[in-house]
């Protein structure tokens, strides 16, 4: 065998290896962390969501690298004795499906969203977004706005960022092709190596509940299609995102802003001020804390959720100016 067959093969052996990794991993974790909902298949997507209480509808949009975990850790038990909650995983995230060539821009998972909306039957929920979901909301309420009460954006993105906040930068990975041929090999162990350091800088300054892998549904990210999924959320968030901010000012529903003073993903004073500029009415809450507000101080974003749902109800029932 000559040394360059050797080394081939050396090569094919350590990326089966890899692969087999990968593959015995996901299994694990989805053993560890198993779906919570239903399934509804939506025209090539498989959506995961979570059905639970009665009243008003909520429905709920994470952030990247998120899933239904981040809202049912601590909040959605604290808002269904009130409201009709739904909590999906957006296309691509925790066990919903997405295609893999499929559009992942904030108005394309917002059209898919919207869907999803129609399909459950939920009559102009308040819709809730964290971090990127909040931007899949702006997303939703301005291309379906029939399908929306209100905004409660919770530690949003509204604008374009150029530079991704540090626990994402390597996901920024352009070809499809090398996306996936890192997906299936190093994005595993390497997401196992650095998930203690990248927790932390997701919740700075506060910290992580120890048993957030599990019933936070954190440990999902390390599986192979959870970082494709990412990456191409992260690749694609800017695609039609500033056309998408010149249309703010036509925002007709009530919209809510809830953001952590010390957030070190999101700049609270960049998300806010831009949009208030262009939403007048814009409501404002800044509290002391980080980014993973729905984890960190429920009782305190189960308030805000309330109190914006109190204003898209009063407005839903005012009367109508005549022309």
């Amino acid at each position: 065998m000559t040394a360059l067959a050797g080394a081939l093969l050396l090569l094919l052996i350590a990326v089966g290896g890899l692969i087999g990794f990968a593959v015995y991993t996901a299994r694990r974790v989805e053993i560890a962390v198993p779906p919570q909902g239903r399934f509804l298949d939506l025209d090539g997507e498989r959506i995961h969501y979570l059905d639970k209480g009665a009243g008003p509808a909520l429905f709920l949009i994470h952030g990247l690298c998120g899933q239904m975990g981040n809202f049912t850790y601590a909040l959605i038990d604290r808002l269904a004795s009130e409201f009709r909650v739904v909590a999906v995983d957006r296309p691509g995230s925790g066990y919903s499906t997405r295609p893999a060539d499929a559009d992942a821009s904030l108005r394309a998972q917002g059209r898919a969203l919207a869907k999803v909306i129609r399909a459950l039957n939920l009559d102009r929920p308040l819709i809730v977004g964290h971090s990127m979901g909040g931007a899949i909301a702006l997303a939703i309420a301005l291309d379906s706005p029939e399908c929306v009460s209100g905004l409660a954006l919770i530690a949003p993105l509204t604008q374009v960022v150029e530079t991704p906040p540090a626990p994402f930068r390597s996901l920024a990975i352009r070809s499809p092709l090398v996306r996936r041929i890192v997906a299936w090999t190093l994005a595993t162990p390497l997401t196992l190596l650095t998930a203690d350091w990248a927790i932390k800088q997701v919740f700075a300054p506060e910290k992580a509940p120890p048993d957030f892998a599990t019933a936070g549904g954190g440990l999902l990210n390390v599986r192979s299609r959870s970082f494709y999924a990412a990456s191409s959320d992260l690749l694609a968030v800017n695609n039609g995102f500033a056309e998408m901010t010149r249309r703010y000012p036509s925002l007709s529903v009530p919209v809510g802003i809830l953001y952590g003073r010390g957030d070190r993903l999101l700049d609270y004073r960049l998300h806010w001020q831009a949009l208030k500029e262009k939403i007048p009415n814009l409501h404002l809450e800044v509290v002391e804390g980080g980014h993973m507000l729905p984890i960190t101080v429920p009782d305190l974003v189960a308030d805000f959720i309330r109190r914006i749902a109190a204003m898209a109800a009063a407005t839903a029932s005012a009367p109508q100016a005549r022309p």
